[in-house]
C-alpha cells in the first residue's frame, strides 16, 4: 500500500531524524502499546507478591508503581522526550524491575524487564540500546543468583540473563520505523517535485498559448481597428467611395483572421498534424501553389517541432501577405540528421502596401517558440538573387 500525506509546495519535508519526527508510521497503532502495557500492569497487580503497606509489601507496591510508570511511559511522544531523558527513564525502569525481581516472593515481576528492555531498543541508538540491554540481564541474573532480596526460589538466574533479548525486536522495530519514515519522505519530496514539474509545464503551455493568441488576434485586430478607424474618418469628409474602400479592406483582414484561426486551434491540438502537409495547406490557403520546396529525406518530427515550425510558418506568411502584398513567397524545408530548417522568402510587394507599424511582438513569439525548441532563427532582408529587395525568416530547430 502507497502511504502519501498531502503537502503543500512551500512546506519543507524535515529528515528522517531518529525520536524527532511526530508523523504517525504506517502499521503502528499506539493503542496496542497501551493495551500490551496495561495487560503487564494488570497481571503484575495480580500475581506480584506480597503487596502491602508495610514492610517488604511496601517495598513490592513502591517497585511495582515505578515499574508500571517506566513502562507505560513507553506512550509517550519520541519528539516530547529528549534523548537524554529517555535513557535516565529507561535506567532508572531497568533498576526498578531487577530490585522488583529480588524483592517480590512470587508473581510476574520479570515482565516488566523484557519489556522495558525491548523499548530500550526501539527507543535509543544501538550502541547505547546493547549496553543497556546487558546491563540489565547482568543485573537481573546477579539479583537471582547471589539472592540479592526475597525473591522468588523459582526463578532461575538464567532467566535474569534473557531479560536483555527483547533489545533486538526493538532495534528491528526501530529500523523498519527509519525505513517507514524515509520511504514517506521521498514519496512527498517526489510528490513535490511533480507538482513543481506540472506547474512549469502550465507555465509553459500557458506561455505558448498566449503567443498563438498574440500571432492570431494582435496583428489582424491591429489592422482592421485601423481601416475600421479610416473609414470613420472618411465618413466624416464625406468620402464615401474610399470609406467603402477601407471596410472592404477590414472585410479581408476579417477572413484572414479566420483562416489563421483555423490554424491555431491545429496547433493548440495535442494531436501529431503531418508537417509537410500542413505546411503546403497552409501556404496555399495563403495563396500561394507550388510555394513549398523540401530537400533532404522527410520524416515526422516530434509534436511540438511540428507545431513550432508551423506557427513560425503561419507568422512569416501573415507578414508576407501584410507587408509585400503580391509578391511571390517560396517556402523551403530542409531535413538533415539533425535538424530541421524552415525558410521563408518573399519577393518585394506587387501591390499597395497599407501603411501601419507592427508590434514587433511576432518576431519576439518566433525567437521565444525556437529559444524553447533549442533551435535558433533569424530575419531580415534579402540582399542578393532574385528575390532581392524581399524578405527571409530562417529557423533551424533540432530533430
Amino acid at each position: 500500500m502507497r502511504y502519501v500525506r498531502p503537502v503543500p509546495a512551500t512546506e519543507s519535508v524535515p529528515p528522517p531524524t531518529p525520536g524527532a519526527d511526530p508523523r504517525p508510521v504506517p502499521g503502528q497503532d499506539p493503542r496496542v502499546q497501551w493495551g500490551l502495557s496495561l495487560a503487564v500492569v494488570g497481571v503484575g497487580a495480580l500475581t506480584i507478591r506480597p503487596m502491602g503497606l508495610g514492610g517488604q509489601g511496601l517495598a513490592v507496591a513502591v517497585l511495582f508503581v515505578l515499574n508500571a510508570a517506566a513502562l507505560l511511559a513507553r506512550a509517550l511522544p519520541e519528539h516530547r522526550v529528549p534523548p537524554r531523558l529517555a535513557l535516565a527513564w529507561l535506567t532508572l525502569g531497568i533498576a526498578a524491575a531487577a530490585a522488583l525481581i529480588g524483592v517480590s516472593d512470587s508473581g510476574t515481576s520479570y515482565l516488566f524487564a523484557y519489556f522495558i528492555a525491548g523499548h530500550i531498543g526501539y527507543r535509543l541508538d544501538t550502541r547505547r540500546a546493547l549496553v543497556l540491554a546487558a546491563a540489565c540481564s547482568l543485573l537481573c541474573a546477579a539479583v537471582l543468583h547471589f539472592h540479592l532480596g526475597p525473591g522468588d526460589p523459582e526463578l532461575p538466574w538464567l532467566l535474569g540473563l534473557t531479560t536483555g533479548v527483547p533489545v533486538v525486536v526493538g532495534i528491528l522495530n526501530r529500523t523498519q520505523r527509519r525505513a517507514v519514515r524515509s520511504a514517506l519522505s521521498a514519496a512527498e519530496a517526489g510528490e513535490r517535485a511533480a507538482r513543481a514539474e506540472a506547474r512549469t509545464a502550465v507555465l509553459t503551455e500557458r506561455g505558448r498559448i498566449a503567443r498563438d493568441v498574440h500571432d492570431v488576434l494582435a496583428h489582424s485586430l491591429a489592422g482592421i481597428n485601423m481601416q475600421l478607424e479610416l473609414a470613420d474618418a472618411l465618413l466624416d469628409t464625406g468620402d464615401l467611395a474610399k470609406a467603402r474602400e477601407a471596410t472592404t479592406k477590414a472585410h479581408g483582414l476579417v477572413k484572414e483572421s479566420l483562416k489563421q484561426a483555423q490554424w491555431t486551434v491545429h496547433a493548440l491540438r495535442e494531436d501529431a498534424l503531418p508537417l509537410l502537409e500542413s505546411l503546403t495547406a497552409m501556404a496555399e490557403s495563403a495563396g500561394h501553389h507550388d510555394a513549398v520546396t523540401v530537400t533532404g529525406t522527410v520524416r515526422e518530427p516530434a509534436t511540438r517541432v511540428t507545431q513550432g515550425l508551423l506557427r513560425i510558418a503561419q507568422e512569416a506568411l501573415t507578414n508576407a501577405a501584410r507587408h509585400a502584398p503580391g509578391g511571390r513567397v517560396g517556402v523551403g524545408l530542409t531535413f538533415t540528421a539533425e535538424s530541421i530548417t524552415l525558410r521563408v522568402r518573399n519577393r518585394p510587394a506587387t501591390r499597395a502596401v497599407t501603411p501601419g507599424a507592427g508590434s514587433g511582438m511576432g518576431l519576439i513569439g518566433m525567437r521565444e517558440r525556437v529559444a524553447l525548441l533549442g533551435g535558433s532563427v533569424t530575419a531580415g532582408p534579402v540582399t542578393e538573387g532574385q528575390d532581392q529587395g524581399g524578405w527571409q525568416v530562417e529557423a533551424v530547430i533540432p530533430g
